[in-house]
């Protein structure tokens, strides 16, 4: 039997999870745990390069951010499931990588510059912020990742990291395959005011809602803004509660929401209402994993320490080449 490839990806954990991550990332995770040999972290020293100020929420985070994991599917068994700061190798090989990689390869970076103008209200002007290229690619390739799941616009990150790899193998030999983009499909699935779902913007649905919560947010969700009155036909491709029907309403339901939105023989407000049932019985599984590990704190804690295990021999061993190529 073939073996099978390394995947790696990682999330900070700045909030807890929402539907968004749901969708741009973790159901693809879940989906790649059969085919790959995956190595999923908690990004926590990513963290803090755009909080550094206020690092008192990160400890609670990362292990909401396991738990969310765990309740959407993801596996112990299937995947390793650590914290990147319990495993100090990284920090190593981003000082080491550090020496030869060229500010202009950062400075170039399309995400340095869209953060900067997105999060004007805090200083960015750090070493940290601008190096953080460096230490994702570290993250990457001290597991010899064969791939990275992306989507078309985080590209360019895992292109970064080829070129890191790709020069510490010019000065000191062939130590670090270079990484892949797997593109993956991340279908995107907005706020309830449109707008991208996040935390920031205080729209988002997220996993660790009760059933009134999710209905409460799905009653303020905007609808076909040119509707005015329920007697008013509407336009079901510019409404984000039809959206939300496709990804959680059977077929049927969704093609008869499209047909009486229309003609106007449906409201907003039923509309709403039926997304808001299917939505909470879709969530329903994960709500109940969620209070299942929410019980066991020590099963957190031995998922957490077994998986920081597996990852911190790996690395390791890594570093015992890298130490043994840059002859230090």
């Amino acid at each position: 039997m073939a073996e099978k490839k390394r995947i790696l990806s990682g999330m900070r954990p700045t909030g807890p999870l929402h539907l968004g991550n749901l969708h741009g990332a973790l159901a693809n995770w879940v989906k790649m745990q059969e085919q790959y040999d995956c190595f999923f972290f908690i990004a926590d020293w990513h963290a803090l390069t755009s909080d550094y100020e206020n690092t008192g929420f990160i400890s609670g985070y990362i292990r909401d951010m396991l738990i969310d994991w765990l309740s959407a599917g993801l596996s112990p068994e299937k995947s390793t499931l650590f914290i990147q700061s319990h495993i100090k190798e990284h920090a190593e090989l981003f000082l080491i990588l550090s020496m030869i990689t060229p500010v202009p390869w950062l400075e170039r970076n399309p995400t340095y510059k869209d953060q900067i103008v997105q999060l004007s209200n805090k200083d960015l002007s750090t070493f940290g912020f601008l190096g953080y290229p460096v230490l994702q690619a570290a993250d990457i390739i001290i597991y010899k990742a064969h791939g990275v799941p992306v989507g078309v616009d985080q590209v360019p990150h895992v292109e970064i990291t080829r070129e890191i790899a790709r020069r510490f193998n010019y000065f000191y030999g062939n130590v670090f395959p270079e990484p892949e983009s797997i593109l993956t499909e991340t279908p995107k699935i907005l706020g309830i005011d449109r707008r991208k779902m996040s935390k920031s913007y205080n729209n988002a649905i997220y996993f660790s809602d009760s059933p009134d919560k999710i209905a409460a947010s799905v009653s303020k969700m905007l609808t076909d803004p040119q509707r005015a009155r329920k007697s008013d036909p509407g336009d079901p491709d510019v409404c984000n509660v039809y959206e939300f029907h496709k990804f959680y309403s059977d077929s049927k339901t969704v093609d008869r929401i499209n047909k009486e939105c229309r003609t106007a023989e449906i409201g907003c407000v039923e509309c709403k209402k039926i997304m808001a049932q299917n939505l909470i019985k879709a969530l329903e599984p994960m709500r109940e994993k969620r209070e299942y590990y929410e019980a066991r704190p020590q099963l957190v804690d031995d998922i957490i320490t077994d998986g920081c295990d597996k990852a911190r021999r790996v690395a390791r061993r890594t570093m015992a080449e890298v130490r043994e190529a840059v002859n230090l």
